[in-house]
């Protein structure tokens, strides 16, 4: 039986570029669970490949293996440590393939460093890489297109549970439900990683990767914000949903992501039925939506208002807007710093995180700045989103450090006792 060795390398966390954030942000450092790339290829796998998965956050990955193959999933802030790692089992003699966001935003990068990059969706290249493999016919290069999701098999997360030991025990796990995205938001990548159109997972495949949760003790997170469009992701969520208020035990579900767009378009009546299925927490981010990147430049008061409006409908259906904000971004200048806090204080907003805005590799985005020259950096590890890669356009790259570190100090400085109980803080930030 032939032996696969997956590996989740690991990066630089929030507080690893800013120790200070730990002596004004009361936080324990929480880990959270990989993402779920490598537990779905791990679900693609034949059943006479005996497989093996390391989390290089939690272990040292570069250890000798008995493995046959090694196979690296990461992306942009782990993308350093991930070719160190491709090298490093290359340079033991073992063949290495990788997938991911970043190498299918980056390819020709990523092939210097491994046998074989597969880009885009991996289950249905991967059987086809395994056989190539046995055969000694490996290609450079597989390109996977966006697969009919009927056809895919719930993510192996067995092979995460398996893994965890003392001192690592994350309370949730992502729960996908669907790829690829319609719209066209400037700093995401899902359209080009997953594809322009939303494909929703049926709900049988969804509440399978429920209860695989469920039996590990453990939580989901819905991080899709896409949930909320009208089409097929909204069926689903709405599914979903279904099944939790018919249930008699309490929700397994930690959060679901959302916008202030999202918010304003869900009637009241979707809003209650979140509430009634158990769901106590928005992860609202901001910097990607017309709303968020209008509401803080202090030109823009309707779209001020609209976000307050967002806000409280969150909390009127009693659900907590726990609210990313970014920060450093071309429309940001050093008045956006005030202008956030004062939104929060006006607002009522009590869990915030803050992050500095980050071009991530093939992003119209980033694309438009390469082609500007503004980007100054292209060393992966500080694509983290706690350091400026790129020249904004009214603050300097020591302003957007400044005014990022600011906005945790003053935003927590004052609610020593509002969080004095923070595991619901914990389930999202990971510094």
């Amino acid at each position: 039986m032939k032996k696969i060795l997956f590996v989740y390398p690991r990066f630089s966390r929030h507080a690893d570029a800013h120790p200070e954030l730990r002596t004004f942000v009361p936080m324990n450092e929480y880990l959270g669970s990989p993402s779920l790339g490598i537990a779905a290829i791990a679900a693609a796998t034949p059943d006479d490949w005996a497989i093996e998965f390391r989390d290089d956050r939690v272990e040292d990955a570069a250890r000798p293996t008995d493995a046959d193959l090694v196979a690296l999933s990461f992306f942009t802030p782990a993308a350093r440590r991930g070719l160190e790692l491709a090298d490093h089992f290359r340079a033991e003699g073992h063949t290495v393939v990788a997938g991911g966001i970043f190498p299918s935003a980056m390819p020709d990068t990523v092939a210097a460093h491994v046998d074989a990059v597969i880009v885009g969706e991996g289950e249905a290249v991967w059987p086809r890489v395994l056989d190539d493999f046995r055969r000694g016919a490996l290609r450079p290069r597989y390109v996977g297109a966006p697969q009919d999701l009927a056809a895919i098999a719930p993510p192996k997360t067995s092979v995460y549970f398996d893994a965890e030991r003392e001192g690592f025990h994350p309370d949730d796990y992502p729960l996908q439900l669907s790829r690829g995205c319609s719209l066209s938001c400037h700093a995401c990548i899902l359209p080009h990683s997953m594809g322009d159109h939303l494909r929703a997972f049926p709900i049988d495949n969804v509440l399978a990767q429920l209860d695989a949760i469920e039996r590990a003790g453990k939580r989901a997170c819905l991080t899709e914000d896409t949930s909320w469009l009208p089409g097929a992701g909204r069926r689903v969520l709405e599914q979903l949903l279904d099944h939790l208020i018919a249930r008699d035990k309490g929700a397994p579900v930690s959060y679901i992501g959302t916008s202030f767009p999202m918010i304003r378009a869900t009637s009241p009546e979707m809003l209650a039925r979140a509430k009634r299925a158990g769901v106590d927490m928005f992860y609202l981010v901001t910097g990607f939506d017309p709303i968020s990147m209008r509401a803080f430049t202090g030109k823009h008061p309707g779209a001020l208002t609209r976000a307050e409006e967002a806000i409280a409908r969150a909390f009127d259906a009693g659900i907590e807007p726990y609210t990313s904000f970014l920060y450093g971004a071309d429309h940001d200048d050093e008045g956006t710093v005030d202008r956030v806090l004062e939104f929060c204080a006006r607002t009522g907003i009590r869990k915030a995180e803050f992050a500095i805005a980050t071009p991530y590799p093939a992003t119209p985005q980033w694309h438009r700045l390469v082609a500007e020259e503004r980007i100054f950096t292209r060393d992966w590890s500080l694509y983290n989103d706690a350091n400026p890669v790129f020249r904004a356009a009214q603050l300097t790259p020591d302003q957007v450090v400044d005014g990022y570190l600011r906005l945790w100090r003053e935003f927590y400085a004052p609610r020593g006792d509002v969080v004095a109980n923070m595991s619901d803080y914990q389930r999202i930030i990971q510094f």
